[in-house]
């Protein structure tokens, strides 16, 4: 009797340890996600700080791109107003089509490319993209790790009934894979 007494208890004691180690492990996996998530949110913000210095200086050479201006004001202007993942990322996808036909209309103005300052604000704005590729990238492996350790035996079962649910990945909106048009 106490044998079988000890060998109930000690499956308990090994369900209970099972159960708080893989609850663990999805609360260090769903921190993981809103950790890389706020690294480009950082990087959105470093963008989203530059785009008007960016603007400025190219207005003054082409003054006769208003509509390029406008959808660059807007993108930035939908970033700000962004509730969630979803409307960051579609507002992030519109800036960056936004920016690349900035630079594109910026091709047309030599002066505009010799100029230091606008020079200096493209190198940075590409040090910038660069680093949100990166980010976008980790956050990306994130969610497939955390979204993965939801989903398998036996972790989907916890998973389940405490609430952790399936995270979205940072897509690409089809617009960006298209190249820039500019009509003059």
């Amino acid at each position: 009797m106490d044998l079988l007494l000890i060998g109930i208890i000690v499956v308990i004691l090994a369900v209970i340890a099972a159960i708080i180690l893989i609850f663990n492990s999805l609360i260090g996996l769903r921190n993981r996600v809103k950790n890389a998530w706020s690294q480009i949110d950082v990087q959105l913000k470093k963008r989203f700080d530059l785009v008007p210095n960016l603007v400025e200086t190219v207005k003054g050479y082409a003054k006769h791109e208003r509509e390029v201006f406008e959808n660059v004001t807007k993108a930035r202007a939908s970033i700000m107003q962004a509730k969630d993942l979803k409307e960051t990322a579609e507002a992030n996808n519109m800036l960056a089509g936004a920016l690349k036909t900035l630079f594109a209309v910026a091709e047309n103005y030599p002066e505009l490319k010799a100029s230091q300052n606008f020079m200096m604000l493209q190198e940075e704005l590409s040090g910038i993209e660069s680093k949100i590729a990166y980010a976008r990238q980790f956050y990306n492996d994130t969610v497939l790790q955390y979204n993965n350790a939801i989903q398998m035996f036996p972790n989907n079962v916890l998973a389940g009934i405490l609430g952790f649910t399936e995270q979205q990945f940072f897509g690409v909106a089809e617009t960006e894979k298209e190249p820039v048009k500019v009509s003059f």
